[in-house]
């Protein structure tokens, strides 16, 4: 049952970005077969954060997201990061949740949550723009605190 639960997950996120794609492309241009079309043009953080998180996280960070019904448990709010960590945002340990998961976060890195690091870096010819791109969402994340 963990399995199936699992792979429709899965199946949801990258349905989610093929959507993404297809209303990125025009009618003119010829079908891509290439995987990269999965990737935003953008590397602006609040771009990428709109179009890989927001479908569970929302599109202000409080976990909203219209996929939200569907999980196990809520994503969290990420617009109280630094409240939680005493008023320091550990920009180092939130890359290392986005790119790699963490067993100590179940729901993130599990079955809940994709981990977008190999993701971006399968997807992007460039290893630096798909870094760049880490990078760029975790400064998007600090930029939305609240005290």
């Amino acid at each position: 049952m963990t399995h199936i639960t699992h792979r429709s997950r899965i199946m949801s996120v990258l349905a989610a970005i093929a959507a993404i794609a297809a209303l990125t492309t025009t009618s003119a241009q010829q079908p891509q077969t290439d995987h990269r079309s999965w990737l935003l043009p953008s590397l602006d953080g609040v771009d990428n954060f709109h179009a890989y998180c927001s479908p569970c996280h929302g599109r202000d960070g409080t976990g909203n997201g219209p996929v939200t019904r569907a999980l196990k448990e809520a994503p969290p709010d990420l617009t109280t990061i630094m409240v939680r960590h005493n008023g320091v945002f550990p920009r180092g340990e939130i890359r290392a949740f986005i790119a790699n998961g963490s067993p100590d976060l179940p729901a993130h890195g599990s079955s809940e949550m994709p981990v977008w690091g190999p993701t971006f870096h399968a997807l992007d010819s460039s290893d630096r723009a798909a870094d760049v791109r880490l990078a760029n969402i975790v400064e998007y994340l600090k930029s939305i605190q609240r005290p």
